[in-house]
């Protein structure tokens, strides 16, 4: 048989405690305990951490209230674990929404290292000499359409051509041949 006034419930926190606990006391004993029940349930402890501390930080916000339950502890264990649950939710629904992404998509490989070089080369090249490369033989313009994009006579455009040439191949330690100095 138990006296008046003892309780057999175990929690140190119910109705029959005489005096109203503080939330120090209450932080102090039982943020560990929680800690490590959460952590035992889902198993990452950082994230435990965290949703023990956000239970405690709504605790602290509504201490009036809480402090006047028979159980206070309960009601920071029930917010952790309900904090727990939704962010696990959370978690579930981004994975699922990734995994129905498609994932047949073609890999495109980055620039090789030959092109990563030209690209380099041709940033060193005045602006006219660029622009002209670029339009001859990656956008396929005549030098009669690019002397007439450019405002300039036909014979200037293919001066700009040999002289891009020119310092390319000396950039990419490639030398011009004699051919493409006659091809120009």
């Amino acid at each position: 048989m138990t006296s008046p006034g003892i309780s057999l419930r175990s929690e140190p926190f119910t109705a029959v405690t005489a005096t109203p606990v503080s939330f120090d006391e209450l932080y102090a004993a039982h943020y560990a305990d929680l800690v490590v029940q959460l952590y035992a349930y889902f198993g990452d402890r950082q994230e435990a951490q965290d949703v023990v501390q956000e239970a405690f930080c709504r605790a602290l916000a509504r201490w009036r209230t809480v402090s006047r339950y028979d159980d206070p502890v309960s009601w920071v264990r029930r917010v952790a674990w309900n904090l727990a649950v939704s962010g696990w939710r959370r978690r579930r629904t981004a994975l699922n929404f990734l995994r129905r992404q498609r994932t047949g998509e073609d890999r495109v490989d980055g620039p090789g290292p030959e092109r990563v070089a030209l690209v380099a080369a041709l940033a060193t090249l005045p602006a006219t000499q660029r622009r002209a490369m670029v339009l001859h033989y990656l956008a396929d313009l005549t030098i009669a359409e690019i002397a007439a994009r450019e405002g300039a006579a036909e014979g200037t455009v293919k001066s700009w051509l040999h002289r891009a040439r020119t310092a390319l191949a000396a950039e990419l330690n490639a030398g011009p041949t004699t051919e493409e100095v006659r091809n120009a």
